[in-house]
């Protein structure tokens, strides 16, 4: 029973084990649902999410426009968290997606917000 939701999970399990963010380089992790696209800034030693942004976030949820377009905000709203906070470099973790379309665009939003990858 090899589902598209198992091989993604087989992908992630395998990116997972190569990559971990500390608190001065936390990792960003893409969750995509059907409707919702989800980044959160994980930092891997101390068990700790540090920033999260989301499709759902009210400023974001307001704004009209295709959901890769929404994707860009979240990963500029995010990237704006992360200045907050003095992070400037990040760990991409796509979390098993295709670096293609919304994955593709939220790293994008989050580079011309000034995250370093």
């Amino acid at each position: 029973m090899d589902t598209k939701v198992l091989r993604r999970q087989k992908i992630r399990y395998g990116i997972r084990r190569k990559i971990s963010g500390t608190s001065q380089k936390p990792r960003l992790s893409v969750f995509r649902s059907n409707t919702d696209i989800y980044v959160q800034l994980i930092d891997d030693v101390n068990g700790k999410t540090l920033a999260a942004a989301s499709s759902k976030d009210k400023d974001i949820a307001a704004q009209a426009g295709t959901k890769i377009e929404k994707s860009k905000m979240v990963g500029a709203a995010l990237a704006r968290k992360a200045s907050e906070l003095g992070i400037a470099a990040v760990v991409f973790d796509r979390g098993g997606y295709l670096y293609h379309g919304r994955v593709k665009s939220v790293a994008d939003g989050a580079r011309e917000g000034g995250l370093q990858f």
